[in-house]
């Protein structure tokens, strides 16, 4: 079928099928929109996608990547700051060293590949924990802030595992590095000044429009750079955090463009790599990939919440959120198959492993551990007091 509109019908059909299926069951969205993408990968002979369709889906990354940075609290993130970075880092370093070396001595993969292999399943998704602690009500929570900077920690590990072990280091890399420093600082200042002056009430939106100019304009500076545009995005999510949090408006217009046209391209299109011959082919692979992924999770991060006063449910639900993983694993995938690193049967692993943890902890997670929403308000009390600081000031912003 060439004709564009019927691709259009067919995937936003998927899309307004998920929704339903969401609403009905009480799952988040993102894990059913994949499971879907699963479904008509290899059931309703949907393989191959358009120039047009991959761009809405990377422009979903982003946009969610963006709005996962945004929605990070500064006040809150340095009131957390103890336990989203370490949260962050063991989350990060303890699976990739266990995946690869997994992979290096026991698979006997070369040590590019085993290292590609680490990088990809170290990774925690933004996409999804962000998807779902917005559809849960959950992300504006002392805690819930304090996992997504944690997430943020994770994915800047991997970011610069694959930027230090792989990337080229060239003129354009220098030219990104300083056109993004330049942008992050005056970013906020511009948006205000829009937002101040033309954008409060115009039907135009050109504050949400000037925020794409500059996703756009810094993920093809980072293409350039043969880095990724969801790093830019990442950053510029965070240093746009303070506009957001005093321009509620600006917050809900942006996830609602995102939400409804953009992310369900990005997350059916991750099922539809997921082959189930290819799967069941490597199965036993997959399968160990997947639990020392989990195990290492649990091991770096379980302990750490028990440490900072959550109680077994909520160390278990922080645990399963930090072993999801989705954006930056598939991109390091990819990143090791276009570049020849790794061959096509890993490269359909490791992205299998990727797809199966952003579904599985989340599903047991949401199904099983999922807190109330005054427990994780009052787990900022509880962390602050158990810190000494009992301020009024920093409790408030917390809740």
């Amino acid at each position: 079928m060439e004709n564009i509109w019927f691709i259009a019908a067919i995937w936003m059909g998927l899309a307004f099928i998920a929704s339903l299926i969401s609403i009905r069951v009480g799952i988040s969205v993102a894990l059913i929109e994949i499971l879907v993408g699963v479904i008509a990968g290899n059931f309703l002979g949907i393989h191959r996608t358009t120039e047009w369709i991959n761009f809405l889906a990377m422009l979903g990354s982003g946009v969610l990547t963006f709005l996962a940075g945004a929605e990070i609290d500064p006040t809150s993130l340095k009131a957390n700051i103890k336990a989203s970075m370490t949260i962050g880092l063991l989350s990060f370093l303890i699976p990739f060293l266990v995946v690869w070396f997994f992979a290096q001595y026991v698979l006997c993969w070369p040590l590019p590949q085993a290292q590609i292999a680490g990088i990809a399943l170290s990774t925690t998704s933004v996409a999804v924990v962000y998807a779902v602690m917005i559809e849960t009500g959950l992300g504006t929570t002392a805690m819930g802030k304090m996992i997504l900077a944690a997430c943020f920690v994770t994915d800047l590990g991997t970011v610069l595992a694959l930027g230090v072990l792989f990337a080229e280091f060239n003129i354009w890399m220098l030219i990104f590095a300083l056109v993004l420093l330049l942008v992050l600082w005056y970013m906020p200042r511009w948006t205000r000044y829009i937002i101040a002056h033309l954008g409060a009430t115009k039907v135009s939106e050109p504050e949400v429009k000037f925020i794409f100019v500059v996703l756009f304009f810094l993920g093809g500076l980072a293409t350039t750079a043969k880095s990724e545009a969801v790093l830019p995005a990442y950053l510029a999510g965070l240093v746009m955090a303070g506009v957001f949090l005093r321009d509620r408006t600006l917050v809900h217009r942006m996830r609602s463009i995102a939400f409804a046209m953009f992310t369900p391209f990005y997350f059916i299109k991750a099922g539809l790599y997921v082959s189930l011959p290819a799967l069941w082919a490597a199965i036993g692979i997959i399968g160990i990939l997947l639990l020392l992924k989990i195990a290492s999770k649990l091991v770096g991060v379980w302990p750490l919440a028990r440490l900072y006063k959550m109680r077994a449910r909520e160390a278990n639900y922080t645990t399963l959120l930090m072993a999801t993983g989705l954006t930056f694993g598939t991109i390091s995938a990819l990143f090791g198959l276009n570049n020849k690193i790794i061959d096509q049967s890993q490269y359909t692993i490791l992205v299998t492993v990727v797809i199966l943890s952003a579904v599985l902890p989340t599903l047991v997670a949401q199904q099983f551990f999922q807190p109330k929403e005054q427990t994780m308000i009052a787990w900022g009390r509880l962390y602050r007091r158990a810190l000494g600081e009992k301020s009024p000031d920093v409790l408030k912003s917390e809740e």
